[in-house]
């Protein structure tokens, strides 16, 4: 089964931990040794996003930041696994590395499975 995780937290919590992206580094390639991790990304902020709405068969396109966002996706993980219950231990995984290396840190990843044409 696959698996999007998805870190969500607020924009201006400021620049992580050197340690945090250390500890992130060795769980990232742990994992991708041991065929979990498909793919793993970091996001940019909003500042250099650009949203496209359509609503009514009509494109905005509004280019950031976004004042109205109170949280917003930082980054995502793609992984393999057997079920949910193994994702969402991953999920707890990643956020213990938060919780080591960078403690005011506030966010959350939501885990979502990933559905392919023959599910």
């Amino acid at each position: 089964m696959r698996f999007m995780s998805l870190v969500k937290g607020a924009e201006n919590q400021g620049t992580p931990p050197q340690a945090l992206m250390e500890a992130m580094g060795e769980l990232i390639e742990k994992s991708m040794k041991a065929g979990v991790l498909i793919d793993t990304g970091g996001l940019a902020p909003s500042a250099m996003s650009t949203r496209v709405r359509l609503s009514g068969g009509r494109y905005t396109v509004v280019d950031g930041p976004f004042a109205e966002t109170k949280e917003l996706v930082g980054g995502y993980a793609i992984m393999e696994l057997n079920s949910r219950e193994e994702a969402i231990e991953a999920a707890k995984e990643f956020l213990d590395l938060h919780t080591a290396h960078w403690p005011e840190w506030v966010g959350e990843c939501e885990v979502r499975q990933i559905f392919s044409p023959n599910d």
